[in-house]
């Protein structure tokens, strides 16, 4: 069957790879592959070769943002032919550490958890894979292709938690949202703001395009410079993983603010930082700085939640651009209007 493909530890080796039918020890349920979101991590797995295949593998189907249908599913499943099904990507270590046995592996604290489509096991960007049951996300048939957000939701599910989580070791009531970066993941985390009713406030470095009409549509102020910021910020999800912006915006944060780091830059860029100027005000102002990435069991349920109430046809604008299987490395170069890209794995 075909797959998309990368040669382990070779950058630039994207291809339309024929592969194996997915080996029963993936998981007793049989699914058709319908759609895979094209990510930051794909991209940079692709330019720099850094994911890795089965044990005694030389190659990687990648593809971690999974939408398919239910081909067989064992009695007592829960799943049936038909269902609409995302893929849980990240799995327990095997030891497990105390995280892991805890159902917490986005906490994994000795780093042997494994990764569909990154870290030693096969990704769903295949036009048949297999799950367990327990890493199965059920997909409501409303949401449609619309499913394939379900794992970038979960990353911004996970995030909005720990925001909360942190938030609340004193009084806790946020009103302004900054999110810098109008990717999916930015989008996403506006449009969870939006919806708790807060106001939002979006920075990207797009002029024109669909970015600044879906943060208007969500009730949002679009920002191409922090200047124009005329509210201080209670809470900062910050998407692009750009040094400086992070620094800039972290020293926006009001009093018990909250920064949720969810993007990392590829790139070794250095900034000078006066960094005892910053931690002054990190300190005098009780602000807390937390990362986030990947998600847990609980989150997918969550951002199926989050996807359900949110307008389906905002949602519809997020995916921008869909490359079928046949062509898929071309999904890999950034067109200038790209939100989310995804691959049809049925084409």
């Amino acid at each position: 069957m075909r797959a998309m493909t990368v040669t382990t530890g070779k950058a630039d080796s994207a291809a339309v790879g024929e592969v194996e039918e997915p080996p029963d020890s993936d998981g007793s349920i049989l699914v058709e592959g319908l759609l895979t979101g094209i990510c930051g991590t794909d991209v940079e797995l692709v330019s720099s070769g850094f994911g890795r295949g089965r044990p005694g593998s030389d190659h990687l189907v990648i593809g971690h943002e999974s939408l398919g249908r239910v081909l067989e599913a064992p009695e007592g499943s829960g799943f049936s032919p038909g269902d609409l099904v995302a893929g849980v990507v990240r799995r327990p270590d095997p030891e497990p550490c105390p995280a892991c046995a805890r159902g917490e592996w986005d906490f994994c604290r000795n780093g042997l958890y494994t990764e569909r489509g990154i870290k030693e096991m096969d990704g769903y960007g295949a036009e048949r894979w297999r799950v367990d049951p327990y890493f199965a996300a059920p997909v409501p048939q409303q949401l449609g292709h619309l499913g394939v957000l379900v794992e970038p939701a979960s990353i911004l599910a996970k995030a909005w938690e720990q925001v909360d989580r942190v938030g609340s070791r004193s009084w806790y009531g946020p009103e302004q949202v900054l999110v810098t970066g109008a990717g999916p993941i930015g989008l996403l985390a506006a449009l969870i703001a939006s919806q708790r009713g807060y106001g939002v406030h979006v920075l990207d470095r797009a002029t024109e395009g669909p970015k600044p009409e879906l943060v208007r549509a969500l009730g949002g102020t679009y920002l191409t410079d922090l200047a124009d910021l005329h509210v201080t910020p209670d809470v900062v999800i910050e998407a692009t993983g750009a040094g400086q912006v992070v620094f800039d915006c972290a020293k926006l944060l009001a009093p018990a603010g909250v920064m949720c780091l969810t993007g990392i830059s590829p790139g070794p860029a250095t900034i000078d930082v006066p960094l005892d100027a910053l931690n002054r005000q990190l300190v005098v102002r009780n602000a807390a700085l937390v990362g986030s990435v990947n998600a847990a069991k609980r989150h997918y349920a969550d951002a199926v939640d989050l996807l359900q109430a949110a307008d389906k046809a905002w949602m519809e604008g997020l995916i921008t651009r869909t490359v079928p299987l046949s062509e898929w490395p071309s999904a890999l170069a950034r067109e200038p209007e790209d939100i989310k890209v995804v691959v049809d794995l049925q084409r």
